[in-house]
């Protein structure tokens, strides 16, 4: 009789059992989602905020270093020869040529020169020539002032303009003024690139840079006013939308912003940014669009699990072999593009391995055909005086001409084994030996090209002896070829000189001044193949040459414009001390 009882109770336990299973996955599913809503849109909203933090952060940096960047170059113009020399003497006719080759190295908007009397003399902006500036803000201020003066000037477009000026004077007397225009306009359409509206205001709250044009010169609150705000009802619809947790603090062409403010470090000014919602409410919607069809197959999945159990599992065994089948496939085809790949990479390395021995190839031919290039011209001028002395009977002097060859073919050899050797850098030839010697070879290998272009050579030695550990023939190669620059360098010069100072204490420091135009790019003069010579005077391998060999040395070669004009090239290097020499 218990039995028969039973059965049906056990019935009517399993068929309550599904529909209890399924009310539980109803109401975990509905509560995954109400928390997964919850979460998500808070942990959205802090990473937009957090995104616009740290892109407004940069926009603050491009604007003060663009800023900082362009109010060093008042400072250098006022001490350009050419425009002072300009404004001395009243000839303006390539003062515009002048400031149009440097505004795009500067990267500045336009660049102006006036005169005392507030005349633009010399612009960027050929139209501007002839204006007269003498009442406005920044001219005045420049020329009451000592240093550089920032202003903000309203142009007729509605944009403005942000101009550093500084007075020109030479011997306390003033010349002129030079402003250089800001390009802050560059830098206000890439903010304009991106989905955020984005202003700057000055210290009185006036907006000076915006992404919308309608913006400028008003104050936030008048700015704001311009963009259509939302109705009440699309208002009510966000906050029955999950919005109302979120601070809704302005509304910007009818969508809610969260605005973001920070202090830029210039005269008080501000940037304002303000970030869009929408972003964030379509990707909690798509998360939350791929649980809802996450659970939907998952409940799917039961009802056709619960009716067909066997069918089930045959169809997950397929499914199963078939993604192995597509797994091995694909590893396969990896496996074979791997291979491919790896040929590939064995080509390529051994095309840029023979690239790279053609390279080494060609530096080292015209190092060779640059060092040289001294000998060869030395030896043409002893054969022609030899030929002369030869033609008026003085063979004693002519043997001396053939000896002084014989010691520049020593030489040549000389340098082609150390060109040899180039690569390996070595200290194996090193010796203890006086730089004076060094010198006084040098000047008696260049004695035939300074005797030809007539060019007075002041040398000025230490009284002690100025000891080194090194190689001699090199120390004289990089002589040789400073001595050879000054005289390249003075070509142009009505009274050529040329002066060696030669000191020495705990460093012997080597010092070649020219009186020549200077050095023009002093930052890429000892780069290889970077020379300022016509084609056919030289390589631009000299420097570099010599540099290396200094730094070899164990010391440094360093080049600057001098004070008074022209080249100044010091070679410094660690002195090697008596005692050590003598023991040596």
């Amino acid at each position: 009789m218990s039995d028969v009882r039973d059965t049906p109770n056990a019935g009517l336990g399993r068929s309550w059992w599904p529909r209890i299973a399924l009310a539980l996955f109803c109401l975990a599913a509905v509560a995954i989602i109400w928390i997964t809503n919850q979460v998500l849109t808070q942990r959205f909203t802090e990473t937009v905020r957090n995104r616009a933090e740290v892109r407004y952060t940069l926009y603050v940096g491009q604007l003060v270093s663009e800023l900082q960047r362009n109010s060093i170059v008042p400072q250098l113009l006022v001490r350009d020869p050419e425009l002072i020399n300009a404004l001395q003497i009243g000839d303006f006719s390539r003062s515009t040529q002048r400031l149009l080759g440097l505004v795009d190295e500067i990267g500045a908007a336009s660049i102006m020169l006036y005169n005392r009397e507030g005349r633009v003399v010399a612009a960027t902006e050929r139209r501007r020539l002839g204006e007269v500036h003498a009442a406005t803000a920044y001219f005045t201020e420049a020329l009451r002032g000592t240093g550089t003066e920032f202003t903000v000037v309203e142009q007729p477009t509605g944009a403005f303009g942000f101009l550093y000026s500084r007075r020109v004077e030479e011997g306390g007397e003033v010349l002129g003024v030079i402003s250089v225009e800001v390009n802050l306009a560059r830098l206000e359409q890439s903010w304009a690139g991106t989905q955020d509206a984005v202003m700057v205001t000055n210290a009185s709250g006036d907006v000076l840079l915006a992404t919308e044009r309608r913006w400028r010169g008003l104050t936030e609150t008048d700015a704001l006013q311009l963009t259509s705000a939302p109705s009440s009802i699309e208002r009510a619809l966000r906050v029955t939308q999950d919005w109302t947790t979120l601070p809704v603090d302005a509304y910007v062409s009818g969508e809610a912003v969260m605005r973001r403010e920070l202090r830029i470090p210039f005269q008080g000014w501000r940037l304002i940014g303000f970030t869009a919602y929408a972003s964030v409410r379509e990707r909690v919607n798509g998360v939350l669009a791929l649980e809802i069809m996450g659970f939907a197959i998952l409940l799917a999945l039961a009802f056709w699990l619960s009716s067909r159990k066997t069918a089930s599992r045959l169809i997950t065994f397929q499914k199963e072999s078939a993604e192995l089948r597509l797994l091995n496939a694909r590893l396969s085809r990896e496996i074979a593009e791997r291979e491919r790949m790896e040929k590939t990479l064995q080509v390529a390395e051994q095309t840029l391995a023979q690239s790279s021995k053609l390279a080494v190839l060609g530096e080292m031919s015209a190092a060779v055909s640059h060092e040289l290039n001294q000998p060869l011209a030395a030896m043409k001028t002893y054969l022609a005086g030899a030929r002369l002395l030869i033609q008026r009977k003085r063979p004693e002097e002519a043997l001396a001409s053939f000896q002084r060859i014989d010691d520049l073919i020593d030489r040549m050899g000389a340098i082609t084994r150390q060109l040899k050797s180039y690569a390996r850098k070595g200290s194996d030839a090193f010796e203890p030996f006086d730089v004076r010697d060094a010198v006084s070879s040098a000047l008696a290998m260049m004695e035939p090209q300074l005797k030809a272009r007539r060019v007075a050579i002041t040398r000025t030695m230490s009284d002690g002896p100025a000891v080194i550990l090194g190689d001699r023939l090199r120390l004289e190669q990089v002589i040789i070829n400073l001595l050879r620059n000054a005289l390249d360098a003075t070509r142009s010069v009505k009274d050529p000189a040329v002066e060696i100072l030669l000191a020495a204490g705990q460093t012997v420091s080597l010092t070649v001044r020219d009186n020549g135009p200077g050095i023009e790019d002093l930052d890429a003069l000892f780069e290889p193949f970077y020379t300022t010579k016509q084609p056919g005077d030289g390589v631009g391998l000299g420097l570099a040459i010599s540099s290396g060999i200094v730094n070899d040395l164990g010391g440094r070669l360093t080049a600057r414009n001098g004070a008074d004009g022209g080249a100044v090239f010091e070679v410094v290097l660690p002195a090697l001390d008596a005692k050590v020499a003598a023991a040596e």
